[in-house]
């Protein structure tokens, strides 16, 4: 039986899809990972060309793109208005491989964020409409103080979804498949396509 750490030229030669490659590691993340598999750290670039990281929860995904949602008005939403480029990095460690992922971004639709916006636990509905992300905090007290008043705004019922909470789809350009190999003899397989419809080719990569 192969090792899940090794891709073989049968495996390269024979896979031409990104998208079925990836959900096939990513179930795989899902019996094995320790830790979400779902996380994946977020690049993007601010006005001055200089590139921000965090990690961030992948919340859907298909053949078009990997969605996540954040506050519109946070570093990584402006800096997304403004290039509507990213790139993605899965790392899954238990299993010693990783996922790169390159491409161009546009927003999910309203109907998109207001379904996962009803999903979410009540108290994080909440705290999405507290909580001004990435900008400056005078202390914990303060954050509280806006949580409770929210909470006081909606007693019961429904939490409606922030206008400037949103989904993002990052469609991709570029996959590049990473399998850890003795003695750092790596296996690198990339697909790569000149736009989000295009036909995606394939080549090996020197580790």
């Amino acid at each position: 039986m192969k090792a899940l750490n090794q891709l073989t030229q049968s495996d390269f030669t024979e896979t031409t899809q990104p998208f079925a490659l990836f959900d096939e590691w990513f179930a795989q993340a899902r019996e094995k990972e320790i830790n979400d598999p779902s996380a994946m750290a977020l690049a993007t670039v601010d006005s001055d060309g200089l590139p921000n990281v965090r990690m961030v929860l992948m919340k859907e995904h298909d053949e078009r793109g990997f969605v996540f949602y954040t506050n519109r008005q946070s570093a990584k939403g402006c800096e997304l208005d403004v290039s509507w480029r990213a790139a993605i990095n899965f790392h899954w460690k238990s299993l010693r491989r990783q996922v790169r992922v390159r491409g161009i971004v546009e927003e999910v639709t309203a109907a998109e964020s207001d379904a996962y916006f009803a999903s979410r636990p009540r108290d994080a509905r909440i705290g999405a409409w507290a909580s001004e992300q990435s900008r400056a905090l005078e202390s914990r007290f303060a954050f509280e103080k806006a949580i409770a008043a929210t909470a006081l705004k909606y007693p019961v019922g429904d939490v409606p979804r922030p206008p400037h909470w949103i989904g993002y789809r990052i469609r991709p350009v570029e996959m590049e498949f990473w399998h850890d190999r003795p003695y750092r003899l790596h296996d690198r397989v990339v697909f790569r396509r000149p736009e989000p419809e295009g036909g995606w080719t394939r080549h090996r990569l020197f580790p």
